[in-house]
């Protein structure tokens, strides 16, 4: 209802009296907040995308080897020449994260608002079952499960081969994903190896 200052005159500067209030309208509102980013990197836990954010940018996330160190996404912004651009670090996806494994949604929804897409593939990993070609078709096939995501440029980062076996693995599977016409580039974040190129790609 209205108060007494809406029912002042010129008369009644101060009215002592206010109308009788009715019931308003109540809702529940929920909020979700997307991290927006340029690119965002994507990859399986422990690949490598903390290390590399930091590598490249002035951001400071938690590093560790253990998986879903990363639970919340980490910003970074880049500068490469003239370009300044902002990367997610989004945390690592398993498969079955389409349909809420490990902490699927929570971490796909954050992806909607990247303009770009990094794949991060570790090429130093042991776990039985793994290997780069494997897990690009699984995390691409978690994309392809939540959908809308189809039209976003990608690249593909072979990372930690500062590791003799694992270089020598990126050189074996490179021509196979360059085959699937995306930009292929070998990294190091430890050692800083093809990092310069990479954030120019980006």
């Amino acid at each position: 209802g209205l108060g007494n200052a809406a029912l002042a005159t010129s008369a009644r500067k101060a009215p002592g009296f206010a109308l009788l209030g009715e019931d308003g309208e109540q809702r529940a509102v929920t909020f979700e907040l997307k991290v927006l980013a340029d690119v965002g990197l994507v990859g399986f836990p422990s690949a490598g995308k903390s290390s590399l954010i930091a590598a490249i940018s002035r951001a400071r996330p938690k590093i560790a080897d253990y998986p879903f160190t990363t639970l919340v996404p980490n910003l970074g912004v880049v500068v490469a020449g003239e370009t300044t651009y902002t990367v997610a670090d989004v945390p690592g996806l398993i498969e079955g994260a389409s349909e809420g494994r490990g902490l699927g949604h929570e971490f796909l929804r954050h992806i909607e608002r990247c303009l770009a897409i990094a794949h991060i593939i570790d090429c130093a990993t042991y776990e039985p079952g793994r290997d780069p070609l494997t897990d690009l078709d699984v995390i691409e096939g978690e994309l392809a499960a939540y959908g809308g995501l189809e039209d976003r440029p990608r690249l593909v980062v072979l990372n930690k081969i500062d590791i003799p076996d694992a270089r020598e693995l990126a050189d074996l599977v490179a021509p196979d994903l360059a085959a699937r016409g995306w930009p292929v580039f070998a990294v190091s974040t430890k050692t800083g190896e093809g990092l310069p190129a990479l954030t120019y790609a980006m």
